[in-house]
């Protein structure tokens, strides 16, 4: 068990720049989030409000933000975890839009309800640079032994047909 106070990452040496990394040719850089801080115990991350990230009445689509708050807690989930031994699976997200911005910045921030062996609860809000609420979810994650059936499940499925 931790420390009170003690970073709850297992792979505590984690920077910002090694998971804006991760982001590579996927969604993540195709909204542009980044990754800017990584806390004790929790992670930030930006992403503007442009065409990307727009609906049609230019207001910052509530999809991207849920995809934002979803990027932090499965980031999060799976820096908390053992990797070789761990795979993270996100089960269940839901989130409450409390305004909108039309452009800027807005950053998002997770940390942890519950950091248990096979579920872990993030909570996460969206801010506008003016610190003002946008929206504020929760993600559930399932951790999941990497020789656990679910995993043979996606090695078949992307196995090739004969």
């Amino acid at each position: 068990m931790k420390k009170q106070g003690a970073s709850i990452w297992f792979n505590e040496g984690v920077t910002p720049e090694q998971l804006n990394a991760l982001s590579k040719n996927n969604m993540g850089e195709h909204l542009g989030i980044q990754f800017t801080r990584v806390g004790a115990d929790f992670l930030q991350a930006t992403m503007p409000v442009d065409h990307r990230t727009i609906q049609p009445y230019g207001l910052l689509h509530g999809g991207a933000s849920l995809v934002l708050g979803e990027t932090l807690g499965s980031v999060a989930s799976a820096i908390a975890v053992d990797r070789e031994k761990f795979r993270c699976v996100g089960v269940e997200i839901n989130a409450s839009h409390i305004s909108s911005a039309r452009s800027g910045l807005v950053t998002g921030s997770c940390r942890p309800v519950r950091l248990g062996r096979t579920l872990q609860v993030w909570q996460f809000e969206v801010r506008d640079e003016a610190e003002q609420l946008l929206s504020t979810g929760r993600l559930t994650v399932a951790i999941v032994p990497k020789r656990h059936r679910l995993n043979q499940a996606y090695r078949l499925a992307s196995a090739p047909c004969e």
